[in-house]
């Protein structure tokens, strides 16, 4: 039974939210972020980032405390609102691939966090869950939602058409060509239908933003252990979700690029790889491959093709079979010498949205020595491993929808 609330959400101004909206602050480049902090007074930016006011980084306790000021001057200016009544936020993004979701924002529970009802695929690193946590604690606010998603429901999907029908509360488009509908869902039938339906769902999972749970999970251990007066009715037992069916999931891979061959020739390197997998030089044509356990790999110039032996289609775990995990046992930690995937400064990530020519440009500057693709995860692995209480190798996933921050804030 998972508890999915209506919540009082703040929210922009109707003629300001296309300039509030922004990214996730890590995506901008130095110099988008200057321009968007230079020359609009109301991008969440200003913030998330109020060192930029004094012309100079702020870390720590004190950016947190800034942050909470930056945000209260947004309300004290009318930038923001309170909505007075709880409400569900029917979501619609179109993006310029002119891929299609719908879904919810709403809180979710961080006791069904807690008890597995909402599941994880992914592992965290604990360090930036404390840090996260006590961000959290510090600002009051959370302005960027925990994707979830779950199993397609036609009483769910039915409820989000009919208020779909209504003139949107927002309706924005980004420099990015992404088009964002905002709707306010207050009626209490329906409310209640949702609530019911959501109670019906027995598993959720966390699609993207499992550090973000993890963190207001423990900011509600935390609050609660030191609340006397807990009743479980508290903003804190809760955290801002954006909540989708499976069917409108997207799911990419991560390219995996290295920096060198661990001290190896060429030609040792392959013939090590051979052991292990079928290699087919493809040449100069970019190569990606199309089925689970094929994967790409340029190098000097050159794309191949590696298929893993079917010998070792001998797989014991869903984590066993996910191709990630297979690249990690078979290449990158034995051969390339890779043991923390988190943190050995020798491996990157490059999202698979990105063309396989983005790969082959940092090799062939130099940056890095060899890359590697793979297909994406679906959602049956990632639900078998999260079923299984596995946890997947980090960036095995870069799942759409991605929400702009500062549309909804969740407060605690």
């Amino acid at each position: 039974m998972a508890k999915i609330l209506p919540f009082k959400a703040v929210r922009p101004t109707r003629d300001k939210v296309s300039l509030v909206a922004s990214r996730s602050y890590q995506t901008y480049t130095q110099a988008e972020r200057e321009a968007r902090l230079d020359y609009n007074p109301f991008s969440f930016l200003h913030i998330v980032n109020p060192g930029y006011k004094y012309a100079r980084e702020i870390t720590g306790t004190d950016r947190y405390k800034l942050v909470r000021n930056r945000y209260l001057e947004f309300k004290e200016d009318s930038i923001f609102v309170h909505d007075a009544k709880p409400a569900y936020y029917i979501y619609k993004i179109v993006d310029r691939d002119h891929q299609v979701f719908n879904g919810i924002v709403a809180a979710a529970s961080a006791e069904d966090y807690e008890k597995d009802v909402i599941k994880k695929h992914e592992d965290t690193i604990e360090y930036r869950e404390h840090i996260f946590k006590d961000y959290l604690k510090t600002v009051g606010f959370n302005a960027e939602p925990v994707l979830l998603t779950y199993p397609d429901n036609n009483t769910i999907l039915d409820i989000i058409k009919t208020i779909q029908t209504e003139r949107a509360e927002f309706e924005f488009t980004t420099t990015y060509r992404d088009t964002h509908y905002l709707w306010k869902l207050e009626d209490e039938s329906f409310i209640d239908t949702l609530k019911t339906e959501f109670e019906n769902i027995p598993i959720i999972y966390i699609a993207d933003g499992h550090h973000r749970s993890a963190s207001s999970f423990l900011l509600y251990k935390n609050e609660k252990e030191n609340n006397p007066e807990h009743t479980g009715e508290e903003p804190y037992n809760h955290f801002m979700s954006f909540l989708i069916p499976e069917s409108e999931l997207r799911i990419h891979e991560f390219n995996r690029l290295v920096k060198d061959l661990n001290g190896l020739s060429k030609e040792e390197f392959l013939i090590q790889l051979d052991t292990l997998f079928r290699i087919e030089n493809r040449g100069i044509m970019p190569y990606k491959p199309s089925k689970k356990h094929h994967f790409s790999m340029y190098l000097d110039g050159e794309f191949y093709s590696l298929y893993l032996r079917k010998s070792l289609y001998n797989f014991e775990t869903a984590l066993d079979a996910l191709d990630s995990q297979i690249l990690y046992n078979t290449i990158l930690k034995p051969i390339l010498g890779i043991e923390d995937l988190r943190n050995d400064i020798r491996i990157n990530y490059i999202n698979g949205k990105k063309d396989i020519i983005n790969v082959k440009d940092c090799i062939d500057n130099k940056e890095f020595a060899v890359g590697f693709g793979m297909v994406p995860v679906d959602i049956t692995e990632m639900k078998k491993i999260a079923d299984a209480g596995l946890k997947m190798p980090p960036k095995s996933t870069f799942i759409e929808p991605k929400l702009r921050s500062g549309v909804t804030i969740y407060e605690f």
